[in-house]
């Protein structure tokens, strides 16, 4: 496979293959006479590897460090990966809890006929949150606070039936 068709069967650019090449998650290739790079399927199965294990959030370093040592270091890397994203989530709750203290003490807030939803959902893409980090942000925040979630959504100014609708895909898709 030519460099452009690798990156494409993994769903990256030619760009990003490159530069894991360059940092040595990719082994050096064969060229043709041409100097084209040839990848073949062990290079793709690497390749995949490195994808999953950047899906799970995983830094190059980690990667590389998994990809060059022994099962035990797998597990390690793994393990503190799984600490962080836990402790990402608590740091997360906690911001949830706070806004919805704030919103019940409401009345010290004086942009509250500023926030729509529509502002909300600017501010959350903006922030680099797709359309499923928000869906995940609304499974938790119904999770974690159904009251308080309810009362978030009242607070942007959504109709009755739209906030029953979002509290129950957000129930039916808790841990998703």
């Amino acid at each position: 496979m030519t460099v452009s068709t690798f990156a494409r069967a993994a769903g990256l650019s030619r760009s990003t293959v490159l530069y894991y090449e360059s940092v040595g998650l990719l082994r050096s290739v064969k060229r043709t006479q041409g100097n084209y790079r040839i990848y073949g399927e062990q290079d793709l199965r690497r390749l995949q590897q490195i994808c999953s294990y950047r899906l799970a959030g995983l830094t190059l370093t980690d990667i590389r460090t998994i990809l060059n040592q022994s099962a035990s270091d797998f597990t390690a890397v793994l393990e503190n990966r799984l600490a962080s994203v836990t402790a990402e989530i608590e740091r997360l709750r906690e911001h949830q809890r706070s806004i919805a203290r704030l919103l019940r003490n409401s009345g010290l807030l004086k942009w509250k006929t500023m926030l729509t939803k529509e502002k909300w959902t600017e501010i959350m893409q903006n922030s680099g949150f797709s359309q499923d980090d928000m869906h995940r942000w609304h499974a938790q925040f119904e999770n974690s606070a159904p009251e308080e979630h309810e009362q978030f959504l009242r607070f942007l100014r959504i109709s009755a039936s739209e906030i029953a609708s979002i509290r129950e895909w957000s129930r039916t898709h808790a841990g998703s």
